[in-house]
């Protein structure tokens, strides 16, 4: 099988790599990203790579010729910064991933996988598991959920389209791996808390937004569910997410709180958007807006398709990152991003 990665040196897209290498189907891979990988060595030796930026209208063309010929194409592409620059985020998630759809139908690709979000989905119950039926409008006052819920209304009409064309939508939660750690703090807390703070934090008073509850897997975990819906051929909405549940309960577990101090949503929101304003830190308020309001997702579909469960539980997967903000960079700064660091 020849299989083309775009965004192929993020948070996902490196894991994705390491996934099809060890997969004995695969017998090419094909990296697509804006300045390609800035090291050698594992997950990118063996690798076609091709460097274009979806944001030019002009890479059109060049899409297609690299598509061509694949049997499945993985469209990983999204940026979430410069969170300030809405043209520059709009260029590359909306136009951008809209040029790939196309570009992969038009070359008779037969299998698109894209890399959705549980952003995408608008309110819903944080008490109960919907499936994927559950309404993709997004969160109005969240740029990144308005941004994941057009991006499907594009995928539906270049599908409806294109018939022929088998389209996977998977919808992860938070996906974290250890070598993205220092990547996550400079998108979401940027020199706001040093890192040193916030690496093995262990807390006895645990501040925490009222009925939050989110899910959350490793990169890992998250690559081998591309590969099982590429292998199985399974089309359709998948929600991916490892259990339990993370809650304030779960989240005082990981951090050692011997004290939960559950407080209104309204109070976070208005911290984060007095220091976004502030310039202190890069996390507008809309984020938590997407997460108190997305809701809870039932991965049941995925698991029953592809035989997917995950190997790393979430409160470990969180673990894994808040040991690592301080560490080195660890992955290739190179361009379009799976979605943010976290996707």
């Amino acid at each position: 099988m020849r299989i083309v990665v775009l965004g192929a040196t993020g948070n996902v897209g490196t894991a994705l790599l390491e996934r099809l290498h060890a997969a004995d189907e695969v017998t090419s891979i094909v990296g697509v990203s804006r300045r390609g990988p800035d090291r050698a060595g594992a997950p990118y030796n063996g690798v076609e790579w091709h460097r274009l930026d979806v944001a030019e209208p002009t890479a059109a063309g060049r899409l297609s010729e690299i598509v061509a010929g694949a049997d499945a194409v993985v469209d990983l592409v999204w940026v979430i910064r410069p969170n300030r620059d809405r043209d520059h985020l709009r260029a590359v998630n909306v136009a951008g991933n809209e040029r790939v759809f196309r570009a992969v139908a038009e070359a008779g690709v037969p299998h698109l996988v894209y890399a959705s979000s549980v952003g995408a989905y608008g309110p819903g119950p944080k008490g109960r598991a919907v499936p994927e039926s559950h309404p993709t409008t997004g969160v109005p006052t969240s740029h990144y959920a308005a941004q994941k819920a057009e991006v499907e209304s594009i995928l539906d009409r270049v599908q409806a389209e294109h018939p022929e064309m088998l389209v996977t939508r998977l919808r992860p939660g938070l996906i974290f791996q250890s070598a993205a750690g220092p990547e996550i703090k400079g998108y979401f807390l940027g020199d706001l808390v040093p890192a040193r703070l916030v690496a093995r934090l262990r807390t006895p008073v645990l501040p925490f937004p009222r009925g939050l509850r989110f899910q959350a897997l490793t990169a890992q975990d998250v690559a081998d569910a591309y590969w099982r819906v590429i292998a199985h051929r399974a089309g359709g909405a998948f929600n991916v997410a490892a259990e339990p549940v993370l809650d304030a309960h779960t989240m005082g577990t990981v951090l050692g709180a011997r004290r939960i101090l559950e407080l209104p949503v309204g109070l976070f929101r208005a911290a984060a958007a007095l220091t976004y304003r502030a310039r202190l830190q890069p996390t507008d308020p809309g984020w938590v807006d997407m997460a108190a309001a997305v809701p809870t997702m039932d991965t049941t579909a995925l698991r029953a398709a592809t035989g997917w469960s995950e190997t790393t539980d979430a409160r470990e997967a969180v673990r894994l990152v808040l040991d690592h903000l301080d560490g080195p960079e660890g992955l290739g700064n190179a361009g379009h991003r799976s979605h943010s660091p976290t996707e």
